[in-house]
């Protein structure tokens, strides 16, 4: 079983770099494509070129990542708000790179215009990876094509370097800290426990908050202990939730801004479903095992959504066009700019086939767990 061609295996390969930068999402996207290299290269010490995040999530958890190392601040690598590009540190984490003489370089951020060449700069003996028309090639490439499930695109690439799929989804395991840390910022723990995740990096894919109210207010009224997450920006947003759906004796309540990333693996870990966007946070409630519903703008879905629907529901929008100046929105990527308008592209989803679906997964995971 393969995604594409399946190359042949490089001889002797003892170290494997895996360049991914980007979001909470982004690394959970390739989780399946590092662990088909890391049995297909049992031997292989396997580091992971990422950001932060990805350092708190992997370092110290079981699995195939064996280091996640910081890349430097580099335009398409590594984007951060406000800062700037340091070429002397950029020179420095490379040379640091290339001592550590690593035998396969695998690219998997993007098409490649950025990241083939920082990637070229690693000095590896082998490199696999993305390329776009106007992009570096690499030794072994394939063309990045835009709509294209990011985590078959993954498994595409390592097949490149004769890694078929261990597994198509990715997984986490949420370790005994991090279920006892969460389990100390849950009151009660009778009944069900839904999460609601109602933030997202782009403004678009956001549901108005409104129809998050009104899912976590009748999940709480079916007996449901509901908690709010999210990050400290969606602070506000969780904050009208609560006030909306709260009151009456509903358990309605918001830990955003308020939990580590390794306490909210725990919190995963311990609710029955979890309705959000598509969003990091979603898309990491999944590899830990979590039942969730959806909420996405269409072409998100080809590109990001979950493959099984019996414990993943997804609601979809079929907006093709931005509702305030009326640019056709479904070129995008690298092909195209996106027009500078963050109006919702989900605010037409109703609310009612999303509480379906959460009330019967909840009854799901409550049955599988015996309460």
């Amino acid at each position: 079983m393969s995604v594409g061609p399946l190359g042949g295996r490089f001889e002797n390969v003892r170290r494997i770099a895996v360049l991914r930068g980007g979001g909470l999402g982004d690394l959970i996207f390739v989780l399946p494509a590092i662990e088909a290299l890391a049995h297909a290269y049992p031997e292989a010490h396997i580091t992971l070129l990422g950001t932060p995040m990805h350092h708190a999530l992997l370092s110290g958890r079981p699995g195939p990542v064996h280091e996640v190392v910081e890349l430097p601040v580099v335009p398409g690598v590594r984007d951060v708000r406000g800062q700037v590009e340091d070429p002397d540190a950029t020179e420095r984490f490379t040379q640091r790179m290339r001592a550590s003489r690593f035998d396969l370089a695998v690219q998997l951020h993007g098409g490649g215009r950025y990241s083939n060449p920082f990637l070229l700069r690693l000095g590896a003996r082998h490199t696999i990876g993305m390329q776009t028309p106007d992009a570096v090639e690499l030794e072994r490439g394939m063309a990045y094509v835009y709509y294209q499930h990011e985590m078959l695109r993954a498994l595409e690439v390592v097949g490149l370097a004769g890694a078929p799929p261990v597994v198509l989804e990715p997984r986490l395991q949420p370790t005994p800290e991090e279920r006892n840390a969460a389990a100390r910022r849950v009151e009660h723990r009778d009944g069900a426990l839904a999460l609601v995740h109602p933030g997202a990096t782009d403004a678009r894919r956001r549901w108005p908050a409104q129809r998050f109210a009104e899912i976590a207010r009748r999940l709480a009224d079916d007996g449901a202990q509901v908690i709010v997450v999210g990050d400290g920006s969606d602070g506000d947003t969780a904050a009208d939730i609560t006030a909306t759906a709260g009151g009456a004796g509903r358990r309605v309540s918001s830990l955003a801004g308020h939990l580590t990333l390794g306490e909210l693996v725990g919190l995963f870990s311990h609710a029955d479903v979890l309705v959000g966007n598509d969003s990091g946070p979603r898309h990491l409630a999944q590899a830990v095992g979590v039942c969730t519903v959806g909420v996405y703008w269409f072409p998100n879905l080809v590109n990001a959504g979950p493959f099984g629907r019996s414990r993943h529901r997804t609601h979809m929008s079929w907006v093709t066009r931005c509702p305030v100046c009326d640019r056709d929105c479904t070129q995008v990527g690298w092909t195209a700019e996106r027009c500078e308008h963050d109006d919702s592209f989900v605010a037409d989803v109703a609310p009612g086939p999303v509480y379906d679906d959460a009330s019967e997964l909840m009854a799901t995971s409550l049955l599988l767990r015996g309460r």
